[in-house]
């Protein structure tokens, strides 16, 4: 007799092939038959799964759980949105390792990057190792709703090694480079994912310095590739070394990164998205990754599944008048406080009396690109708005209301939870057609969903449940893409990338991760502040609606968009 049988689903199986009418048996945490719809089949409980499809769990690779892992068994929002897996220690940035003086210098380096609430990781965060063996070590033993894995952080290893020398990105010895090389093999013999690294000029700490790693020579680089290399030769198994890099520098980058790859024998994937700046550099990156497919270098492009933008509210992290005085006399009042403060004429006159100063292009882009500024509704965000209709500055053209005046209607709405979203990158076009061409090209992987962090300004972790629902049935805004092609996008390719041999595909003897969903039903909750971090710190957050089941290792962790208190999930440790 099975434990579980699932029958009469549509199951798109991670492959990318068509969906097949088949039932599935699962034994304890496997996947131990995949038969013909109706073959009989003994089993404690069966699933029918009658218009519902079924899917693998999806893997998310670009996770910010590094602190959160520390407390939160329920790994939301990833677990809300039908994900079964995860991997943190992105864009060179963890815990681990770390000296005992250096807690709060990691806590507010992450804070800087990912916008993680420093007071919640201070609070939240039990230090309980040193090495990152030990972290791994650490995090192991307490129960979670998924799977979980991290890569070792340049940052985090290059502060450990130089103190001091390596926050200010001072130069590696030759001694600190030996030192980081043996510390990046450890941390790999114990599971680590991969390494990654931050070479952006976006990425900086609380007070303003760059990650550390930012500015690194390349014989620093290369020595983790041998760390790399030395991994792959021991145990035959490949890695990832993963980078946030400057968008426009990756053509001038791009023969370091061949290198890397050749000499490390690790998936070199960075983050490639198109900027303002030069919207038509991704044209020359794209042909940089082709030739490199065709020479036979593991080089990927990670692209998100959206623009990547910015949710703009009063209780968040930005909004267009967060620099005005008459704004910042409000603080220390409640929301309801300063809504009530916002309607009255004198307030609300001196507010839009005043204009933002000091900025960066950035800071303009945020605080009144009113062209690329749109309202988005409190039940639904459109992430494909129309330019020409939807934005600020065409809704004041339409409507003689000055573009400020509509973006502080906007924030009041719904009693002060009113939004503004802002894309910032792959948005140059006004529409998503770069994003359907990156996605559909093989040199990509999906990926930058961000889940577990910037909890001020986005809510990116339901990007899974956003595949599906825009790109293969909600989209009005130019060609939707295959279901089955978007579930192998988050299944099985991500699964590939990170070496998940045993998961990512329905099929015997594969590790019992899946969906049943409601495709019809599948949504969202209306995007919302919550306030549910350590200290009772803020995060935007948006549930997943139509999971009629999610399974990790064959069991039920969610049941009709609720969790069901089973917590089966465990670290993934590299090689293992």
């Amino acid at each position: 007799m099975f434990d579980i049988v699932i029958r009469n689903g549509l199951v798109y199986d991670g492959t990318g092939q068509p969906p097949r009418e088949v039932d599935i048996a699962i034994s304890g945490r496997q996947i131990s038959q995949v038969v013909e719809r109706g073959t009989p089949l003994e089993a404690a409980r069966t699933i029918d799964a009658s218009g519902l499809i079924v899917t693998p769990g999806f893997v998310d690779i670009h996770t910010h759980y590094d602190g959160q892992v520390s407390w939160d068994p329920w790994m939301t929002p990833s677990s809300w949105h039908g994900v079964t897996t995860v991997v943190g220690g992105n864009c060179g940035v963890g815990f681990a390792p770390v000296r005992p003086n250096r807690h709060e210098w990691l806590v507010q380096l992450m804070e800087g990057v990912e916008d993680i609430p420093g007071s919640a990781l201070t609070e939240g965060i039990t230090w309980s190792w040193e090495s990152f063996p030990e972290f791994l070590d650490a995090i192991e033993h307490e129960p979670r709703v998924l799977d979980f894995g991290f890569q070792l952080a340049h940052g985090a290893l290059r502060g450990y090694v130089m103190d001091e020398r390596g926050a200010a990105n001072e130069p590696a010895t030759a001694e600190d480079i030996v030192a980081m090389q043996r510390l990046a093999e450890e941390a790999l013999a114990a599971g680590a994912m991969g390494i990654s690294t931050s070479r952006t000029s976006l990425h900086k700490a609380k007070d303003g310095e760059y990650v550390p790693g930012t500015f690194a020579e390349l014989d620093e680089l290369f020595a983790l590739a041998d760390a790399l290399a030395n991994f792959r030769e021991r145990t035959g198994r490949g890695s990832v070394f993963q980078l946030a890099i400057e968008h426009v520098d990756v053509p001038s980058q791009f023969e370091w990164l061949r290198a890397f790859a050749a000499k490390s024998g690790a998936t070199v994937a960075f983050n490639f998205s198109q900027t303002r700046q030069a919207p038509e550099l991704w044209r020359e990156v794209l042909h940089q990754l082709e030739a490199a497919q065709r020479d036979g270098v593991d080089i990927v492009g990670q692209v998100a599944g959206r623009s990547i933008g910015v949710l703009e509210c009063l209780e968040g992290s930005v909004h267009p008048f967060v620099r005005h005085r008459a704004w910042r006399q409000l603080d220390g009042l409640t929301l309801e406080q300063k809504v009530a403060a916002l309607r009255t004429s004198d307030v609300r006159e001196a507010l839009l009396a005043e204009s933002h100063s000091g900025s960066t292009p950035t800071v303009d882009l945020l605080l009144s690109a009113w062209d690329r500024m749109y309202p988005v509704g409190i039940d639904n965000i459109d992430y494909e708005p129309d330019p020409m209709k939807d934005s600020l500055a065409a809704l004041s053209a339409a409507s003689g209301v000055s573009p400020q005046e509509l973006a502080l209607n906007a924030l009041l709405d719904h009693e002060g939870h009113g939004m503004l979203y802002v894309p910032l990158f792959n948005y140059s076009g006004g529409d998503l057609e770069l994003i359907r061409m990156l996605q559909s090209h093989p040199a990509t992987v999906m990926g930058l969903s961000d889940a577990g962090a910037h909890c001020g300004a986005i809510c990116d972790g339901g990007m899974p449940t956003f595949m599906l629902t825009h790109w293969t049935r909600d989209r009005t805004r130019g060609e939707r893409l295959p279901l089955e092609f978007i579930i192998r996008r988050q299944t099985h390719d991500t699964a590939q990338l990170f070496g998940f041999t045993d998961r990512g595909v329905i099929a015997p003897g594969m590790k019992a991760d899946i969906n049943v969903i409601d495709y019809d039903a599948l949504g969202f909750s209306p995007a919302s502040m919550a306030y549910d971090l350590p200290t009772g710190a803020r995060r935007l957050i948006q549930k997943g609606s139509g999971y009629v089941m999610t399974m990790v290792s064959g069991v039920p962790i969610v049941e009709n968009d609720e969790f069901t208190g089973a917590l089966p999930g465990r670290l993934v440790r590299a090689g293992r």
